[in-house]
Formats: structure tokens, sequence, C-alpha cells
């Protein structure tokens, strides 16, 4: 079994002799149908047992985070994501971030410039928004020394596709990169290290990665969007509203549960609230996540979850 690294911190995992590192830039609540239409009281109510309070709160709404991970491998560091950033996209204003996260990444001993490789599972806003950082020269690299990879699949799409929400930050976070020469433009299957490969989880965005794990017998899989929320993983053919390609996402959520199922394989969750890491498991319902806790037994803080709960309920704009 992969335990947190620290067990007194949920955010830092070890697969192996690969370490995880979760920098939290925000977690909100959202209205459960604004994030999966198909999430209505009636359906959530069969999975509340195993969803809250880590993921759902008294009040019936998700918890949502947006972080990035760092994950340390053969000597290289790779910020996976970069969240939102300092940018407000109309009717998702909750979710805008502050620089606090760059200083919380050196706080844990990440400076910007120590990072050599920064991995965007796809290219909507909530996942390049530190790419960049705005200075007196306009919007430049927020991570000086490091390559930034980009599905080659992904980014084509975005050149001829428009979107007046999920791609709106483009210009401020992915044209610098390009201009600045960057970037990579890879394949879906790229292996970043021996131990860190990318598996292709297309469907949320037509160029979607998973990042896949495997260090001396352990294994870990971060999601990216491909299971926007643990449900999902009981209800794989629950769409999230920004899929661009349905009936491909459900296939690929249903590929997931089949190849992970009552594995040994971590989970960690890209949006997924704290703890954000487990396992899935079969119950005598189906398949539900089973969260990777401080401790056996122990309930989340009355405190944590309130502290949660004070931005207000975000709601995803309609596409």
């Amino acid at each position: 079994m992969v335990e947190p690294a620290n067990p007194a911190n949920e955010g830092t995992w070890t697969i192996g002799d690969v370490t995880v590192t979760r920098i939290v830039e925000n977690e909100v609540p959202i209205a459960p149908r604004a994030l999966l239409p198909s999430a209505t009281p009636r359906h959530l109510k069969r999975h509340e047992s195993w969803l809250k309070p880590w993921f759902m709160d008294d009040d019936g709404d998700f918890l949502l985070s947006f972080h990035m991970l760092v994950v340390e491998s053969r000597g290289r560091r790779i910020v996976v994501d970069t969240c939102v950033g300092e940018h407000t996209v109309q009717g998702m204003r909750a979710f805008r971030g502050s620089r606090k996260i760059l200083r919380d990444l050196d706080a844990h001993g990440f400076p910007l410039d120590s990072v050599d490789t920064v991995l965007c599972t796809h290219l909507h806003f909530d996942h390049v928004g530190w790419n960049t950082m705005k200075t007196g020269r306009g919007w430049v690299p927020a991570f000086p020394n490091a390559r930034y990879l980009f599905a080659r699949i992904e980014l084509d799409y975005w050149r001829t596709h428009k979107d007046r929400s999920l791609s709106r930050t483009h210009h401020y976070c992915v044209r610098p990169i390009l201009d600045a020469g960057l970037a990579d433009l890879v394949e879906t299957d790229h292996r970043l290290t021996t131990e860190v490969r990318l598996v292709p989880t297309p469907g949320h965005t037509p160029g979607h990665v998973s990042v896949e794990i495997a260090s001396r017998g352990k294994t870990a899989l971060i999601t990216g969007d491909a299971v926007h929320h643990p449900v999902q993983w009981a209800e794989p053919s629950w769409k999230m509203t920004a899929d661009s390609h349905i009936r491909q996402g459900e296939t690929t959520r249903r590929k997931l549960v089949e190849r992970y199922a009552d594995g040994p394989t971590l989970i960690i969750g890209t949006h997924y609230a704290t703890p954000t890491a487990g396992r899935i498991k079969s119950g005598a319902r189906g398949h539900y996540f089973a969260a990777e806790t401080r401790a056996p037994g122990i309930a989340a803080p009355k405190a944590e979850i309130a502290a949660r709960r004070r931005p207000p309920r975000a709601p995803v704009a309609e596409r």
C-alpha cells in the first residue's frame, strides 16, 4: 500500500522512489448539478455514505479543489497543472487564485526556478493559470527554467476551437510560453522519466492526458479531469459540463474503472478536495472511491470543513 509520506499532511505521497506533493490554490463548494448535470439529490443519495465528509458537505454541495501536484522523479521536478492564476473568468469568479500559491511552493521547498518541467493535462483555464505571471514586462513564464509540455493534439484543437470561457486565458497563459520557445509538443503517451509517463484519457478534451507513476512496484495515477469528481468512479456515465466529447469521456472513465478497480494503484485527483487520494473499490452497490485519510476512522475536523465552505458557492458557466 502507498502511504502518505507524512501522515499529518495528506498532501504528500511516496510512490516507490517518486514523491508527489499537493500545493493548494483554492477549495470551494459547488452545486453538484453545476458540475455534473446528472448529479441530482436523489441520485447522489446512494453515494452519500462515502462522499461525506470529504467530497460532499452537509448542505449537499460538492467540494472542489484547485491545486498543483509537484512530482519528483529521477532528479527532475515536474509540476502537473498550474491552476487558475490571477484571472477572473466570467461566471467562475470564486475560482480565482492568488500569488499565495507561489509563496506556498517556495515554502514547501519548490522555488519557481527549481522546476524542470511543467505539464498541463489539458488546456482549460484552470490548468494553465500559473504557466505565467504578470510583471512590468507583461506576462512572462512563471517557471523560468522549465520546459512546458502540451499534448500536440490538445494544442492543435485549441488553435482552431475558441470558447468564451474555457480557453479565455490562453492569450496570457499559453501564448507567452509558445512565444518564449519554452513549449514542447508531445504525444499523449509521452514518457517523462523511467517512472512517470502520460496516459491518453480523451473526452474531457481531445488531447487530455492523465499521469501514471510506477516505481519499485508501487503505482499511482494523477487523473487530470478525466474523472472530475470522485462520484464519477461510481457513475462513469455522468458527464461533466465542460466535456468536449461526452461519449468518449464516458468510455475513458469506464476503461479507467476496469483497469484500476480493486487494485493497488493510488488515485490522486486533480480536483479532489482533501484528502485528494484514494483507491477504487467494489461494493454491494458498485464501485466507490475509498479516500486515504490521516488515520483509519478519523473524520474531517469541523473547522477544516468550515474553512472550505467560506467561499461563495461556485457556479460553472454553461458552454
